[in-house]
């Protein structure tokens, strides 16, 4: 990140061949439709290429990874608040069908059975907590960053999450 930060091409091509392809996977576990994920994609590393020096120069520990993970997620999010922003509203007496977010459909998809149940049944509040730590693999920091939380708030949500889980599937 420091040779990205100083303008070094190489180093932010090497960046993006090893992390773009896990990067695309992860956004296609939220978003199914893949011009928004090559949008976010390329949103995302061209925020990197900008911005390396804030990463490269911060002391808040984390990883580049997730840095990089939190900068494509917010990308992800204004994408999904945009396709929303200009969707032509229902006509009035048609009633809206209820549509699962993308990421719960990418949830469905990838857990089921009595865990995916039991995910289901979570307050959406604690869903979002243990996707981002579990299922993304994010730090406490990282998740907080990411859903605009303090960090105590993810720790309970997180702990109050694993604690319904447990006893929904005990």
């Amino acid at each position: 990140m420091r040779l990205v930060a100083r303008g070094d091409r190489a180093a932010f091509e090497e960046l993006y061949r090893r992390t773009s392809p896990w990067m695309a996977l992860r956004l296609r576990r939220r978003c199914a439709d893949e011009q928004i994920v090559a949008e976010v994609m390329q949103e995302t590393y061209l925020a990197v290429w900008r911005a390396a020096g804030a990463f490269a120069g911060s002391a808040v520990g984390g990883t580049a990874v997730g840095w990089l993970w939190t900068i494509a997620a917010r990308r992800l999010v204004d994408a999904f608040r945009r396709r929303a922003h200009h969707a032509e509203p229902p006509p009035a007496a048609a009633p809206r069908p209820v549509v699962p977010a993308a990421e719960e459909e990418a949830l469905a998809a990838t857990v089921g059975g009595d865990v995916g149940d039991a995910l289901g049944r979570l307050a959406p509040e604690l869903r979002q907590v243990l996707q981002a730590m579990v299922l993304d693999g994010l730090s406490v920091r990282e998740t907080a960053v990411l859903l605009g939380l303090p960090e105590g708030t993810v720790k309970t949500r997180a702990r109050r999450a694993r604690i319904a889980m447990r006893e929904a599937l005990a």
